[in-house]
C-alpha cells in the first residue's frame, strides 16, 4: 500500500470536503470489493506456507520430533503442534 498526497490526486472541492472531517491526518481508503485480493495472492505467501506445512507434517509422520521441526523451521513448538493438528484434519 502506498501513500499519495491528496492535493495531487483529488479535485480541490473534494479535498476541501474531506478536510472538514479529517484535517492533516492519515486516512485509509479501502479497495472496492471487486478489486480485493485474497491473503497471500499477491506475493504467493499462501502457497509457500502450504508447502512448508506439508513438509513439516511429512517430517513429523516420519518420526522427526516437534522440537527438531521447531528448530529447523524457526517456529515455536506450539506452532508446529498447530500445523500438525491442522494437517491431520485435512487428511
Amino acid at each position: 500500500m502506498g501513500y499519495k498526497n491528496a492535493v495531487s490526486v483529488l479535485p480541490e472541492h473534494l479535498l476541501a470536503a474531506v478536510q472538514q472531517y479529517i484535517d492533516g491526518e492519515y486516512l485509509y481508503i479501502p479497495r472496492k470489493i471487486e478489486n480485493k485480493k485474497a491473503w497471500g495472492e499477491i506475493k504467493n505467501s499462501r502457497h509457500i506456507y502450504t508447502e512448508r506445512n506439508i513438509a513439516i507434517f511429512e517430517a513429523y509422520t516420519c518420526g522427526i520430533s516437534v522440537a527438531e521441526l521447531a528448530e529447523t523451521y524457526y517456529l515455536s513448538c506450539k506452532t508446529v503442534y498447530k500445523i500438525v493438528s491442522m494437517m491431520k484434519k485435512r487428511t
